[in-house]
């Protein structure tokens, strides 16, 4: 009787972990990319150009809804391959979006952090379409740059947890519902 009660303890235990750590077919589909982004050298500075698909949790809609603005940060890095060394850092630029839903409005509004450009929409959709296509961001200028050396660009893009209210901070660490971030994407600068 005692090995049974045993197997079922653990099958209990094994059930709870598989259904806490089990992800449902709606977070499957949550989660931020960048699709594609090029530079393009005008007045000689390089501007990024880039596409994302940001695709926010339930719980992170939930939150803006409920009037919890949201970061956004992307970061961006100019780097100079060497082949014997570490690559060498020539630019870093992080670019911060705040995403928040006014409820008085009915709007939802972007205010650029960087720049301190804000633009409002009536709805979700435009407002994440617009954040989710960076155009003619400045990086680098180009005499910073050697002709001879080779050089690429990588970038990503995240929720910045720490922004959230602290009460939600803990939360956010653990929950896969706030773990929104891409990989990085790398691709070839000729100066």
């Amino acid at each position: 009787m005692h090995l049974f009660k045993n197997i079922n303890r653990i099958s209990i235990f094994t059930i709870a972990l598989l259904c806490l750590f089990a992800s449902p077919a709606s977070y499957a589909e949550q989660g931020f990319r960048i699709l594609a982004a090029e530079t393009r050298l005008k007045q000689n500075v390089y501007q990024l150009e880039a596409d994302m698909d940001l695709r926010f949790s339930d719980d992170a809609l939930d939150a803006l809804r409920s009037g919890v603005p949201l970061i956004i940060l992307v970061n961006i890095q100019v780097l100079k391959d060497r082949s014997w060394w570490w690559d060498k850092t020539i630019a870093e630029l992080e670019q911060g979006y705040l995403l928040l839903f006014h409820a008085l409005s009915d709007k939802y509004i972007i205010h650029n952090l960087n720049s301190g450009a804000q633009q409002n929409f009536s709805s979700l959709q435009a407002a994440l379409y617009a954040l989710s296509h960076i155009r003619n961001l400045p990086l680098i200028d180009k005499n910073l740059l050697d002709e001879d050396d080779d050089y690429y660009i990588r970038m990503r893009t995240y929720l910045d947890i720490e922004s959230l209210p602290a009460p939600m901070r803990p939360i956010a660490y653990i929950s896969s519902q706030w773990q929104l971030e891409s990989d990085w994407f790398t691709w070839p600068l000729k100066p």
